[in-house]
């Protein structure tokens, strides 16, 4: 028995019987051939993070576009938190904190630049429409190195149900759902704050008294909520109390944050960017780089246009931007 056989018994006697299994998973789209250290949920973790995509996040906008300052919270940032969030409830609740973290891992590596605004541009000016919840699954399955990174059907269904109505098939992936949410609303809160968009003050009171005034407060009692809430249980969720406190909490970050905050005024700018390289593009396919100009003897152009925006950093956007609009100083020597 090697190594990886080992881990895969070991699950069968550690973890509940709601958890994923290593050995039961339903495999990869290839026959690739196992890795007689790493289970196959191990090795899904490990090619995420060394993945061009995972690298790319460190200089994607999570709410506020370029902030000045080192403590803002990126998208990378971000994916760590939610990923040290899941593994919390994943261990606690006996299921398996591989596949939980690989799905937390890759969960926005197909994140436009500009964050949500990037997703609302390129979902209004592509004729099919874009959601990052289908572009990461993209990424992950054709995208990252022209092939795709083959990963395990559980980690593809957990990114493709990271957020939306749909839930995941599997109780790791549920996990994420909620550890998403618990990340982006007490990072959001707190950027917020030290960006002086919202005070201390403001925050809704009774989400206060529900969930705790400081983050490391809310933080505590969400993640405690749905490990007591769904232990030995089917489903992942909180108890209805805290549930209604970070619904409302939420609905408050939307209404004061996410639309139409002084924090989101170069959202405006972000947009007239975005759209302006997509129409060039359009008009000038044969100038993209040479990996999406080939693809453009296959696939839609489009498509391919929506891959290649869509896999910028909010610095190479900007870049490309002032690289096809803006004239460069004419020197006299």
């Amino acid at each position: 028995m090697n190594i990886r056989e080992d881990r895969e018994q070991l699950e069968k006697t550690i973890l509940s019987k709601y958890a994923t299994l290593s050995i039961n998973s339903k495999g990869r789209k290839s026959q690739a051939t196992q890795c007689n250290i790493r289970t196959i949920f191990q090795r899904d973790k490990d090619k995420i993070i060394h993945s061009k995509s995972f690298r790319r996040l460190k200089h994607k906008t999570q709410v506020f576009i370029s902030p000045e300052g080192d403590h803002y919270r990126t998208r990378l940032t971000h994916t760590l938190e939610v990923s040290q969030i899941a593994r919390t409830i994943s261990r606690a609740l006996k299921l398996n904190e591989d596949l939980t973290e690989a799905i937390a891992l890759g969960h926005d590596l197909g994140h436009t630049p500009f964050g949500h605004t990037g997703e609302k541009v390129l979902n209004e000016i592509c004729s099919y429409g874009f959601n990052h919840n289908e572009q990461s699954l993209r990424v992950v399955e054709h995208l990252e190195n022209g092939v795709g990174l083959d990963l395990s059907w559980e980690v593809c269904d957990g990114i493709l149900h990271h957020s939306g109505k749909e839930r995941s098939q599997t109780l790791e992936g549920e996990i994420v759902h909620l550890s998403d949410r618990i990340a982006y609303i007490n990072h959001d809160i707190d950027d917020a704050i030290r960006g002086g968009v919202i005070t201390q003050k403001e925050l809704p009171k009774y989400c206060m008294e529900v969930l705790g005034i400081t983050r490391r407060e809310r933080i505590d009692r969400m993640v405690k909520s749905v490990i007591y809430t769904s232990y030995d249980k089917e489903h992942v969720k909180m108890d209805d109390e805290i549930q209604a406190a970070t619904t409302q909490l939420r609905k408050f970050l939307f209404d004061q944050v996410y639309i139409g905050s002084k924090a989101k005024e170069e959202e405006v700018k972000a947009s007239f960017i975005l759209t302006s390289i997509f129409q060039y593009f359009r008009s000038n396919p044969e100038e993209l780089s040479d990996e999406y100009v080939q693809r453009l003897k296959e696939e839609d152009k489009e498509r391919v246009i929506c891959d290649y925006i869509a896999g910028m950093t909010d610095r190479y956007a900007i870049n490309k931007f002032r690289e096809l609009f803006i004239p460069d100083p004419w020197r006299v020597y």
